[in-house]
C-alpha cells in the first residue's frame, strides 16, 4: 500500500529533521566557537541526505498511487500536503541544498563574531555570499513554482503569501503608524505629566530573571517536561515538539525585554507542543507557516503579556522574584511604553511593524538587485529616519547587523511577524466575543479557556488547511487589519 510507504518515508525524514533541529539549536546555544566549521559540514551533509530522501522520484510514484487508494479524509489531506512539500523540495538540487546550508551556517557564525563590535566590513563579504545564494534559490523556485522570485521564497515560510496582497496592507499600515506613533507618544507624555514614570531599580540578576520567566512560562501553559529555556545571541524557539528549545537574552539593568522575549517564544512553544501528535511526522501535522506561528507568539506576548489583566496576576510574582515592590499603576507605563528605537526585538507593539516593513522592503530590493549589500547601511538608515526618525548609519550593530535572519538566508520570513500581529488581534477579538470573562480569567491566572480556544481552532489544525482557511474558520472572517488598528488605538491612542 503506497500510503504505508509514504508513512515510513515521513518517519525517516522526521528522524533526520529531529537531528538537524537539535544540532542547530545546540550550535546556537552551547557549541564552542572552534566547533563551527565541523558542525557546518555535519549539518550540510545531513541536509543533503534529507533532501535526497525527500526528493527521491519514488516518492512521486507513491503519492500518485496513494491518491487512488481508499483513504480517510485525514489521510487525503496528509497526502495532499506532502505533495505540496515534495514539489517545493524538488525545486532545488541536493548539491545546492548542501552549499546553502554550508554558506548560511558559516555566515551566521561570522555574524555572531562580528556583530558585538559592529564590524560591518568583516561581515559584508559573508552577507554578499548569502544574497547571491538567495538570488539563485529564488530563481530556481520561481521557475518551478511559476511565481515571482520573492513570492517563491515567501512560499517556503507561509504558503499562499503574495506580495500583491501583502504590500497594499503594509502600505496602509505604514501610513497609519507613521502618523500614529507621534500621537501615541503625545498621549504617553500627557499621562506621565500627570503621573511621572517611576524608575525601576535596574538591579536584576540573570538567575532571578530566568526563574521568573520559567514560572510564567508554566503558568501560561508551557510543558517543561517537553521544553527548556536557554540563552542565545538572538531569541528563538527551536527543537522539536517533544523537546522545544527556547532561548532569550538578558540585561541586568532591566527585565521587561527578556521577560517579553520569553513570553513571545513561549507562544511559539505552545503551538509546537500542541500540534497533533499522531501526524507529527507528516507535513500536515506541522505548524501552518510562520505568520500563523507568529500570531501564536505575539498573542502570548501582546494580547496576554501586555494586557493589564495579566499584570494583576503576574505582578506579585515579579515582586517576589525580583525583590521589588510596585503597584500596577507604577509598572504598566513601563509595559506599555512607546519609544522609538533601533532594535526590532526590543520594540513596542506600536513601532514594531515599522521595523518589519523596513526589512520587507529592503530584502526585496536586495533580491532583485535594486540594492547591493555594500549600500545596505545607507538604505537602512534612510528608511529608519523616514519611518522612526532614527539614524543607524554609524551603528551597524543595531542596524542591518541586528537580526540573524539574513545571515542565515531567511529571506521572505520577515512579513510573517506583522501578519502574525494582525492575526493575533483578530483571534483575541474572536475569543472576547465568545468569552466575555476572558480578562477576569487571566487576572486570576487561569489560561485554560484561552488555550482551549487556540488548541481547538489553531493548534490542532496544524497544516490541514491554508493560513487564510484556518484563520477564517477560527474567527469567522478573512484577515482584517481593522482589529489590530483598533487594538492599538484603544491601548495607546487615548
Amino acid at each position: 500500500m503506497s500510503f504505508a510507504k509514504l508513512d515510513d518515508h515521513c518517519r525517516a525524514l522526521g528522524a533526520l529533521d529531529h537531528a538537524l533541529s537539535i544540532l542547530g539549536t545546540d550550535e546556537a546555544t552551547n557549541m564552542a566557537p572552534g566547533g563551527g566549521e565541523a558542525r557546518a559540514e555535519a549539518m550540510a551533509s545531513l541536509s543533503g541526505m534529507y533532501h535526497r530522501q525527500a526528493t527521491d522520484p519514488k516518492v512521486r510514484d507513491w503519492i500518485e498511487a496513494a491518491k487512488s487508494e481508499d483513504l480517510t479524509e485525514e489521510q487525503k489531506i496528509a497526502v495532499g500536503e506532502l505533495e505540496r512539500s515534495y514539489i517545493n523540495m524538488t525545486c532545488l538540487p541536493s548539491d545546492f541544498v548542501e552549499r546553502r546550508m554550508r554558506t548560511s551556517m558559516r555566515s551566521e557564525q561570522l555574524w555572531r563574531k562580528a556583530r558585538p563590535g559592529g564590524d560591518w566590513a568583516a561581515f559584508e563579504p559573508a552577507l554578499e555570499g548569502v544574497v547571491a545564494m538567495m538570488r539563485e534559490e529564488a530563481a530556481l523556485r520561481a521557475d518551478a513554482l511559476q511565481l515571482a522570485p520573492y513570492d517563491a521564497l515567501m512560499e517556503q515560510y507561509d504558503p499562499g503569501n503574495r506580495t500583491a496582497t501583502i504590500t497594499p496592507v503594509f502600505d496602509e499600515l505604514k501610513a497609519f503608524l507613521v502618523d500614529f506613533v507621534p500621537r501615541a507618544l503625545d498621549v504617553q507624555e500627557q499621562r506621565q505629566a500627570l503621573r511621572p514614570l517611576k524608575p525601576l531599580s535596574g538591579d536584576y540578576p540573570v538567575e532571578r530573571q530566568k526563574t521568573l520567566g520559567l514560572v510564567l512560562m508554566q503558568a501560561v501553559g508551557f510543558d517543561m517536561n517537553h521544553g527548556s529555556l536557554s540563552v542565545s545571541d538572538h531569541p528563538f524557539c527551536g527543537g522539536v515538539p517533544t523537546d522545544v528549545r527556547m532561548t532569550t537574552r538578558y540585561r541586568t539593568d532591566e527585565f521587561l525585554p527578556a521577560l517579553m522575549g520569553i513570553l513571545h517564544e513561549t507562544g511559539h512553544g505552545l503551538y509546537e507542543q500542541n500540534l497533533p501528535k499522531d501526524w507529527a511526522h507528516w507535513p500536515s501535522g506541522k505548524a501552518r507557516g510562520m505568520s500563523l506561528h507568529e500570531s501564536q507568539s505575539l498573542f502570548v506576548e501582546k494580547q496576554i503579556g501586555r494586557n493589564p489583566a495579566f499584570w494583576r496576576f503576574a505582578l506579585p510574582l515579579v515582586d517576589a522574584h525580583l525583590k521589588e515592590s510596585w503597584t500596577i499603576e507604577d509598572l504598566l507605563p513601563h509595559v506599555h511604553q512607546v519609544k522609538r528605537g533601533k532594535i526590532r526585538v526590543d520594540a513596542d507593539e506600536v513601532t514594531y511593524p515599522l521595523h518589519v516593513i523596513l526589512r520587507y522592503e529592503l530584502e526585496q530590493d536586495l533580491l532583485t538587485g535594486r540594492l547591493e549589500v555594500k549600500d545596505l547601511p545607507e538604505a537602512w538608515d534612510e528608511k529608519m529616519q523616514a519611518s522612526l526618525g532614527i539614524s543607524t548609519l554609524d551603528d551597524p550593530k543595531n542596524g542591518p547587523m541586528q537580526d540573524v535572519h539574513w545571515p542565515s538566508g531567511a529571506f521572505g520570513y520577515f512579513p510573517s511577524y506583522t501578519l502574525g500581529a494582525l492575526m493575533a488581534a483578530q483571534q483575541w477579538a474572536a475569543i472576547a466575543r465568545t468569552n466575555p470573562d476572558v480578562d477576569a480569567q487571566i487576572a486570576a491566572g487561569d489560561f485554560d479557556a484561552v488555550n482551549a480556544w487556540r488548541r481547538d481552532n489553531i493548534w490542532s489544525k496544524a497544516s490541514t488547511g491554508s493560513t487564510p482557511e484556518i484563520l477564517k474558520n477560527a474567527t469567522g472572517e478573512e484577515l482584517n487589519p481593522a482589529f489590530f488598528i483598533a487594538h492599538l488605538e484603544a491601548r495607546y491612542g487615548q
